[in-house]
């Protein structure tokens, strides 16, 4: 969990109190984690990606959480730092929309939060275009806007 921690630490420095990004425990989770990838909800994955032998990112997909049909989700993707602009991201997104399309899903969703530009521009190089979805959440004792990303899975898309 250490990459998400030092992702949130550095992609949201702007949004969340740095005494809340300075106390992210690395090891919360841990155990739910552990369950995502021994055990798997079908059509589920979760990948790692290596820079010279220690994990720099990873990204977690399935089947849409509040969609109906066959619609995936992008739950999480995550880079460190320092790989930032490497192309781990970039290997990351292709294997996730490779892997979604392989599970035959039609199209995909994420969610990021509303400040966060860079990632707005990431997932858009990538395909993805907002779709008018908004939901607030409360995240770090910090309500956050997040906005829906879709992108269509078929071939000829």
């Amino acid at each position: 969990m250490r990459v998400r921690v030092r992702t949130w630490q550095s992609a949201y420095a702007h949004i969340f109190p740095a005494e809340q990004l300075e106390s992210l425990p690395e090891d919360a989770g841990l155990d739910g984690w552990r369950r995502v990838i021994t055990e798997p909800y079908p059509r589920m994955h979760t990948l790692v990606a290596e820079v010279d032998g220690a994990v720099a990112g990873f990204a977690h997909l399935g089947k849409a959480r509040d969609e109906a049909g066959e619609t995936g989700e992008l739950f999480a993707i995550y880079v460190l730092p320092e790989a930032s602009g490497a192309g781990v991201g970039r290997a990351l997104m292709a294997e996730t929309l490779a892997r979604l399309r392989a599970e035959g899903f039609a199209e995909a969703i994420l969610w990021v939060l509303e400040d966060n530009p860079r990632t707005h521009r990431f997932y858009e190089l990538a395909g993805w275009r907002l779709d008018g979805g908004v939901k607030g959440e409360e995240l770090l004792g910090t309500t956050v806007r997040e906005l829906r990303y879709r992108i269509r899975l078929d071939r000829t898309a």
